[in-house]
């Protein structure tokens, strides 16, 4: 995120720009079906996340919650976070021994820039979840983790 106006910039500090992500995730998002927050509110470089889904309707995901962690390292923004599914899925673009969103098969990862925040990510997976080749696979038994 950047504020200026003309030719001039000023970036915001990474702490900054995760007080504001905080904010908004403990605010709740659009229809309340994606959330997040921070493991530990003591943490004050505020690295571990955990960031809850509800599946989208019309797919085998409907109803669903499923709960995942993000890892801010220290080059977030500028690097997206690692994510992990902490409950059991099967996506396309997550390991199935790990619950790792592989970067190389989920686009905003792989394409990540410094706009883009933890709230475009679950929504994104929750997208992906209602995608033609993610909507109908099998899913593990629900209330399964990694």
């Amino acid at each position: 995120m950047t504020l200026g106006s003309g030719g001039s910039s000023v970036v915001v500090p990474r702490n900054f720009r995760l007080l504001e992500e905080l904010e908004r995730g403990e605010k709740g998002i659009g229809d309340g079906t994606v959330s997040y927050g921070m493991d530990d509110g003591d943490d004050i470089y505020m690295r571990s996340w955990t960031g809850t889904i509800i599946g989208p309707h019309n797919s085998v995901h409907e109803g669903r919650i499923y709960q995942l962690k993000l890892f801010c390292d220290k080059d977030y923004p500028e690097k997206p976070p690692s994510v992990r599914f902490h409950s059991r899925v099967n996506m396309t673009c997550v390991n199935h021994e790990t619950g790792v969103v592989e970067p190389k098969k989920f686009a905003l990862l792989s394409n990540w820039q410094r706009e883009y925040t933890m709230e475009d990510i679950l929504t994104q997976l929750k997208k992906e979840m209602a995608s033609p080749h993610n909507r109908k696979l099998v899913q593990p038994p629900e209330g399964t983790c990694f």
